[in-house]
């Protein structure tokens, strides 16, 4: 089940959200591959400092963050990935790097590589490392209220694609 916060979240916006059980996983690769999910489907939350506060990037999860990228859309003087001691205790709901790309729960920015945007739907971790959130694209959009940014995605995949 989505975590608590993630779970109260979505039904009290009145949200049509459904889930999908899969084995344990711990990585985005393998995550998509349990659920039966296309990659590009799979939205990965990974949790940045830009000048030094968290932030919340999500890129397929074909994709790997290219932290220059990053740093350039965001207009950062510095970009990093966060560490988990970093970022563990923000989340105390979640599995640690089974995070919602839900920033404002958390009140942290939520920037969004713009390939996502034409999706139809979007399937994210909601908090366990055994379940999936899967809801509409647009209504993710209407409550995440991100920033769309473009992500260069590593060498493998020079920018992220729709």
């Amino acid at each position: 089940m989505p975590s608590p916060v993630t779970f109260g979240f979505l039904y009290a916006r009145g949200v049509r959200f459904g889930t999908v059980d899969h084995v344990r996983t711990f990585t985005a690769e393998r995550t998509a591959a349990a659920a039966h999910v296309r990659g590009r489907a799979l939205a990965k939350t990974v949790i940045v400092k830009l000048d030094g506060r968290l932030a919340m990037v999500v890129v397929p999860s074909t994709c790997r963050v290219d932290l220059e990228s990053v740093r350039n859309a965001c207009g950062a003087e510095q970009a990093d990935l966060a560490t988990e001691g970093e970022f563990r205790f923000v989340f105390p709901d979640c599995d640690l790097g089974a995070m919602p790309p839900l920033g404002n729960l958390y009140d942290l920015p939520v920037y969004v590589c713009k390939g996502m945007a034409f999706a139809s739907e979007i399937y994210f971790n909601g908090g366990s490392h055994t379940q999936l959130v899967r809801m509409s694209f647009d209504e993710f959009v209407e409550l995440a209220q991100p920033t769309f940014i473009d992500v260069a995605c590593g060498a493998d995949e020079p920018r992220c694609k729709g």
